[in-house]
């Protein structure tokens, strides 16, 4: 072949090597001198760096580096490392001509003549944020799973905790009560015993926060009438913040009813309020607003969709950064001084929303507020509201006249001598079993027994298993169920009337007089 002949083969084989090089779009392939300047540019890199080939040819590679990555060096550094080592290669975020940014996979070859001298480098450049997206999102789904494992863990651990603290106040309490019937009138005794109640009653509120957070409180869920339920408070909520913040109602003239335990929302507001207070100590505004808001799948705050009530408290506090409101939530998190917080508090109103089927949302930033949003499902509109009957609204005189023989059950020995102890004073006959094997024992004697009480969470018997053996042999046996527990297993007799501990000897006699009550119309 003549060398002619061969120079035109050449050029026809570098011509298809350019013409494949220029037709490839998802990269961007483009050759640089040595001294770090363009000197061809693709399809590729046109498509995803936005710049035709006349406006970057002869222009120095790091335009497309970001200002911090300048700073530091790195497009001389990758260059220098490329001429030493032939190669260089990392991933980072690259600028296209709009100024956007998009993650790159970068690589830089060296070339080199016969000689061996270096005369430029061959750029290839990925765009691979779609990728990194997808890596990012599936990393923050990981880490929602594992916080949810977490926190499903702290939640099992805390209703533990809760239902043990219970026993230990139940017996406290009923306790207290008996020996202030017992005592001489004494002033200083008494004051003594009021202090010991107030102590086990700030006890007992604790761990229905406990429980609140765990879901696993009794919930009364019942439409409610939110104007009505914060006005009905105010004088409480005023009294709880001081003189010094003053609260503000925003509702509109017709407001559908959210479907809620009042007594938890109720606690729940006072918890909102008190932390907007908390939040102001010079002083300030607590806004408390309601809107109703049909919710899609799209909502952010991951409600099914539907139409909700959504309950705010606003503040005009410090508010919080995002460091902080990512926490506000979690368990015994709080910015309260030693001693000065639980917290609680949050988590207490975060597991009543989810209980009821909403969410807790809060909105804060440095310097501008907390608003915290309770979302609270609507009612059906044709619900009937049903009156709350209270244990202390059954007079002592709704109780029969006679004696009654009770039957009270529980694997802790401090819970069933209490009880037992509160029933005697109350002039009943009590019988005592430690599990259900022994009720059942006491039950086939031919004992006669006109209520059964019993603990819920018992091991080789649950309360609610213990009641399902009892009916299927005394089908009409009145049971109370005593529980600091909602969630109650499936199978379980959803009828069964509960008694939530800690309980008074006044709540312990309310709940015998119902069922009495009841079995008798």
């Amino acid at each position: 072949m003549k060398p002619t002949d061969r120079f035109e083969a050449s050029l026809t084989e570098e011509g298809r090597y350019r013409l494949l090089v220029e037709s490839v779009t998802d990269y961007a392939i483009y050759m640089l001198d040595e001294t770090g300047h363009v000197t061809s540019w693709n399809a590729g890199a046109q498509r995803f760096k936005g710049y035709a080939a006349y406006e970057i040819l002869g222009q120095h590679f790091s335009r497309f580096y970001t200002p911090e990555d300048r700073e530091t060096g790195l497009p001389s550094r990758a260059l220098d490392t490329a001429a030493k080592v032939g190669r260089f290669e990392n991933e980072g975020w690259r600028l296209r001509k709009d100024g956007t940014r998009f993650w790159a996979h970068v690589i830089i070859d060296r070339i080199v003549d016969t000689e061996g001298r270096l005369v430029g480098f061959a750029k290839v450049t990925r765009d691979l944020t779609e990728r990194r997206e997808a890596q990012v999102a599936l990393e923050r789904t990981k880490e929602a799973l594992i916080q949810a494992q977490k926190m499903e863990a702290i939640g099992q651990l805390t209703g533990g905790i809760a239902h043990d603290f219970n026993n230990l106040l139940a017996a406290v309490l009923g306790s207290l009560h008996l020996l202030r019937k017992r005592i001489p009138d004494d002033p200083r005794a008494q004051a003594l015993i009021d202090n010991a109640v107030q102590g086990a009653e700030r006890g007992a509120a604790l761990t229905k926060r406990m429980l609140a957070f765990a879901r696993r409180q009794e919930l009364v869920p019942q439409p409610l009438d939110i104007p009505a339920l914060v006005k009905g408070m105010s004088d409480l909520l005023q009294r709880s913040i001081g003189p010094r913040i003053s609260i503000e109602t925003r509702f509109p003239i017709a407001l559908d009813r959210a479907m809620a335990d009042g007594h938890q929302l109720e606690l729940a507001l006072l918890n909102l309020v008190v932390n907007a207070r908390d939040a102001m100590p010079d002083g300030g505004t607590v806004v408390i607003g309601a809107q109703e808001a049909d919710v899609d799948a799209n909502h952010p705050a991951n409600l099914e969709p539907g139409s909700y009530i959504c309950l705010s408290v606003a503040d005009t506090g410090s508010g919080m950064d995002a460091e902080t409101l990512a926490r506000a939530s979690e368990p015994f998190f709080t910015t309260k001084g030693v001693g000065k917080g639980t917290g609680l508090g949050l988590s207490m109103v975060h597991g009543l929303a989810e209980q009821s089927g909403g969410r807790l949302v809060l909105k804060s930033r440095p310097g501008e507020g907390t608003t915290a949003e309770l979302w609270l499902p609507v009612a059906d509109r044709l619900a009937e509201v049903l009156p709350e009957t209270p244990a202390s609204a059954v007079a002592q005189g709704d109780l029969p006249a006679q004696a009654r023989t009770i039957l009270v059950v529980d694997d802790d020995s401090l819970v069933l001598a209490n009880t037992a102890m509160m029933l005697e004073d109350l002039g009943h006959r009590v019988l005592e079993a430690n599990s259900g094997k022994r009720a059942l024992a006491t039950l086939r004697a031919g004992e006669p027994v006109d209520l059964v009480i019993t603990d819920h969470a018992m091991p080789q018997m649950t309360g609610s298993q213990l009641a399902a053996e009892i009916h299927a042999e005394w089908p009409d046996m009145p049971i109370l169920l005593a529980t600091g527990y909602a969630d109650l297993p499936p199978d379980g007799d959803g009828k069964l009337a509960k008694l939530t501990k800690p309980f008074t000897q006044a709540d312990l006699e309310g709940a015998v007089a119902r069922e009495f009550k009841n079995r008798a119309s």
